[in-house]
Order: structure tokens, then C-alpha cells, then sequence
């Protein structure tokens, strides 16, 4: 095995293995420093020893043995005498769990990292750290924030949960509705950085990141069948990853939604999704008022449902993202609502909508892109070039950077 092969291997491992790794060591010892500085340890052990070694027949085996281990050794070096110590020592030897028992522990670990004790934008990005295993400027870039910045504030969630001692485990049966609306909101970041990663040093489509927030949000909708929101995140989840195998170009750029071949989307993944908006629209006609969630799927299932782009029904589209801004008035949300609007009533009445978001949005690339593609159509070509530019300047992902850089090259 090459040394390519070894850290391909290596990467692999930390997609896969990370939350169950870090699951299980807050299981373990109840700290989450100790599973996340420990899991950390044994990914840098691996980076040492694997290439020599060899890669284990067991990865995430190898490395739950090996973090249990450096988890052990830094209690015994900060000299813990108390029962936590104890146990380790008594677990020292212990052989690895079967990873197929870490599963559960991983819901564990979200409703821990989603205790109400935070502040949602902090058990969102508590989570994406400990479950999802995405780095700072990962997270960072999610966020539109420092790197700093949020360092700082999964340092300070840690040690809130450490000092109130919040508990590992899922939330009783009377709690759990309570408690979904946060975990829901952090499985849907998880899924979006596996739908189109935010990091230039990764692929630009991670699908164990989004098959991971489909198998938990199914986990979720087992224990709440009724709850309309994790219905209506498992459809948008399932409609947008339907659409995975048509994103890239054999180039590697990422394609549009126009643009995509729509016969090698999952059809079982779409029939799937749709079932379940119907479900929704049933509950919604029979007065029960969907959110944001539901919303969002609906209008994923008008997409899918065309055959043609140019057979979308984009007034449909335009009613949801209306009732959408009701639910949600984030400047993220107007700016896709003005996509809509640019084919209803042309890019000049879009754009408009657009430039009214410039003060929230100037640092989200996404902002410029779309800019760039409405002067771009209202022939405004030197605006257009100026706008990818600072798109291209911003976009993270590599596939991303890309397609935004050939389009910027045609205006020439």
C-alpha cells in the first residue's frame, strides 16, 4: 500500500469513525474534552504508525483501542484518583465494543451536544465538532464567523456542559419533543456540509456526512413518527440527495440545477421524498400549519416533479419560499426566493431584491454568484466579472470554484 493509499485510508477513517470514536468516549468517561482531545490523538497516532504498519484490517477498531488508551493515560498523568479513574483503569485492557453498538451512542452524543443549556447556534456548532468531526474553519464558514470566534464558543459550550453536568443520554419520552427542534437544526448543517463541503482541502461532496444525518434523522422520526418537522427534514434531505449523482461533471465542477442530467437522479430516494411531503400536505390541509422544514421539502419536491427545468412551476415555488419568509426572514432565504423571482418577472425585478441584502450577505459567496448570474443575463458583463470574482474569491469548495470560474472566463 502507497503511501496515497495510506492517507486516503487514513481520511476515510476519520469520515466514518470520528462520531463513533468520539461517542464512545463520552460513554465512557462523561468529558467531552477528554473523547474529543483523545480521538484527536489517535487520528495523529494513525498518521504516525499506519504508513509503517500498515492500515489495521479493524480502523475503527484500532482506534477506539488506541483513544480509550490516551484517554486513560491523560487522567493517570492529571492524577484523577476519583471512580472515573477507576474505571478506566478497570477498562484498560478491555477489547473494542463491536462498532455496531456505538450507533445509539451517537444519538447520545447529538442531545447531549443539543441540551437546551446552550444557545442554539452553539449546539449546532457543539455538534458539528463532536458528531460530525468538521474542523473550525469548517464550522467557521457555516457560521459566516472567525475562526476565532468559534473556537472560542465550542470551548465555552464544553465546559458549560462539564459544570452543569448534563447528562448523556436521550432526553425521557415527555422531554423529546422539546428537545428535537435543536438536533434537527444541526443535522441539517451536518447534511449540508456533506451536500456541498465548505473546505477547499476536501471533496466536494461528502456522502457519509449526508448518509450519516439521513440514518440519524430517520433514528429520530422512529422515536417521533408524528412530528411533522422530522418528516419534513427526512424529505428535503432525501430530495437533495436524489440529486447527488447528476452535481459534479466528469470535470469536476459542480453542475446546476438546469443543467443536470435528471435521469441518473435516485428515483426510490425521490419517490421516497415525495411520499412524504404528501403526508405533510395532507396534515397541512386538515389544518395543521407546516414549518420551515416541510416548506423546504415541498418546494424540492416541485423541482423533482419537472421533467425539464423549463417545466418547473415556479409560481408554486415562489408561493412556498412567500410562506417560507413568514417562517423564516433570514437574508439566506430572500436570496433564493429572488431565483424564483428572476423567472417569474426577469432578472431586473430579481436582481433588485437581491442588492437590498448586500449588508447581510457580503461575505457569503453565494450572495455573489447570484449577482453575477443576474447582470450576467441583463448583459452587464464587467458587473457580472466583478461579482464572480468576489464569489470565487469566497466559495470554499473546490467544484464550486470551478464552475463559477468558467462562467466568469465566458463573459470574455
Amino acid at each position: 500500500m502507497t503511501r496515497i493509499d495510506v492517507r486516503e485510508a487514513i481520511t476515510q477513517a476519520h469520515h466514518e469513525e470520528w462520531a463513533r470514536v468520539v461517542a464512545s468516549l463520552t460513554r465512557r468517561f462523561g468529558d467531552l474534552d477528554i473523547a474529543e482531545e483523545a480521538a484527536a490523538e489517535a487520528f495523529a497516532t494513525a498518521v504516525q504508525r499506519w504508513p509503517a504498519d500498515g492500515v489495521p484490517p479493524n480502523p475503527g477498531a484500532w482506534l477506539t483501542t488506541t483513544a480509550n488508551r490516551q484517554a486513560i493515560d491523560r487522567i493517570r498523568r492529571e492524577n484523577k484518583r476519583d471512580d472515573k479513574h477507576r474505571k478506566a483503569q478497570m477498562s484498560y485492557d478491555d477489547p473494542p465494543e463491536p462498532l455496531g453498538v456505538i450507533d445509539d451512542d451517537r444519538l447520545r452524543l447529538i442531545f447531549t451536544c443539543c441540551h437546551p443549556a446552550l444557545a442554539m447556534e452553539t449546539r449546532v456548532a457543539l455538534t458539528l465538532r463532536m458528531v460530525a468531526g468538521l474542523t473550525m474553519p469548517e464550522i467557521a464558514r457555516a457560521f459566516l464567523v472567525a475562526e476565532s470566534a468559534m473556537g472560542q464558543r465550542i470551548t465555552r459550550a464544553k465546559a458549560k456542559i462539564k459544570a452543569a453536568r448534563i447528562p448523556y443520554r436521550v432526553p425521557s419520552a415527555e422531554d423529546l419533543p422539546a428537545r428535537v427542534s435543536g438536533v434537527l437544526a444541526v443535522l441539517y448543517l451536518v447534511f449540508n456540509e456533506g451536500y456541498l463541503a465548505t473546505s477547499p482541502g476536501t471533496d466536494p461532496l461528502r456522502p457519509e456526512l449526508t448518509a450519516e444525518a439521513i440514518r440519524l434523522t430517520r433514528l429520530i422520526r422512529a422515536l417521533l413518527p408524528d412530528d411533522g418537522e422530522v418528516a419534513g427534514l427526512l424529505a428535503l434531505m432525501l430530495l437533495i440527495e436524489a440529486r447527488r449523482p447528476a452535481r459534479i461533471s466528469a470535470g469536476g465542477e459542480l453542475v446546476s440545477l438546469d443543467q443536470q442530467d435528471r435521469g441518473t437522479w435516485d428515483a426510490a430516494l425521490i419517490a421516497e421524498g415525495h411520499r412524504l411531503v404528501r403526508e405533510r400536505l395532507a396534515a397541512a390541509a386538515a389544518g395543521v400549519a407546516p414549518g420551515r422544514y416541510q416548506i423546504l421539502a415541498a418546494i424540492n419536491a416541485v423541482h423533482t416533479s419537472a421533467r425539464d427545468m423549463r417545466d418547473t412551476d415556479w409560481s408554486q415555488v415562489l408561493a412556498l419560499y412567500d410562506q417560507l419568509v413568514r417562517l423564516d426572514p433570514s437574508p439566506i432565504i430572500a436570496l433564493n426566493r429572488a431565483i424564483a423571482v428572476a423567472e417569474l418577472d426577469g432578472p431586473e425585478v430579481a436582481l433588485a431584491a437581491v442588492d437590498r441584502l448586500e449588508p447581510r450577505l457580503a461575505r457569503y459567496h453565494a450572495y455573489h454568484a447570484t449577482r453575477a448570474d443576474l447582470l450576467r443575463r441583463l448583459g452587464r458583463g464587467r458587473e457580472s466579472r466583478a461579482a464572480y470574482d468576489k464569489a470565487i474569491d469566497l466559495a470554499g469548495n473546490t467544484a464550486e470554484t470551478a464552475s463559477l470560474t468558467r462562467r466568469r472566463d465566458q463573459l470574455r
